[in-house]
């Protein structure tokens, strides 16, 4: 089963909560044991697995991004200025992978699924879960 989904983001980098999208497109599979891979579908955004407990977690992802790869420092940024945002993409990753079993998602229990915005904001993001 595999189902896309999108979401709108308000600033140029910041993590969002998408658990709960996901969550649902596990249920509505009714795949008992398997895996769910999460992928988002832009060279400037990446998924990863994250506390969800302390959103202070998820301002430290960001503030650290900043400063190992700090804004208008790269050669791309000659074309579009966002040279940063496909570096912290790439480091990142655009996608996880998460076990199903007895058909909910197998995750830590401070663990959630972001997706990360590094050229934002965007009227769309589009996320596909693929369900095996």
């Amino acid at each position: 089963m595999q189902r896309t989904f999108s979401i709108k983001t308000q600033k140029r980098e910041a993590l969002y909560d998408i658990t709960d999208h996901v969550e649902k497109i596990v249920s509505e599979s009714k795949v008992k044991e398997g895996i769910c891979h999460v992928y988002v579908k832009h060279a400037t955004a990446a998924i990863m697995i994250q506390e969800n407990w302390d959103d202070s977690v998820q301002r430290d992802v960001i503030t650290l991004l900043r400063k190992i790869i700090p804004r208008g420092a790269w050669e791309h940024d000659r074309q579009d200025g966002n040279g940063d945002a496909h570096l912290k993409a790439g480091l990142v990753g655009p996608s996880a992978t998460i076990p199903i079993t007895n058909g909910k998602l197998n995750k830590g229990r401070w663990q959630n699924i972001f997706l990360c915005e590094f050229d934002g904001p965007r009227n769309e993001r589009e996320v596909m879960v693929t369900i095996t």
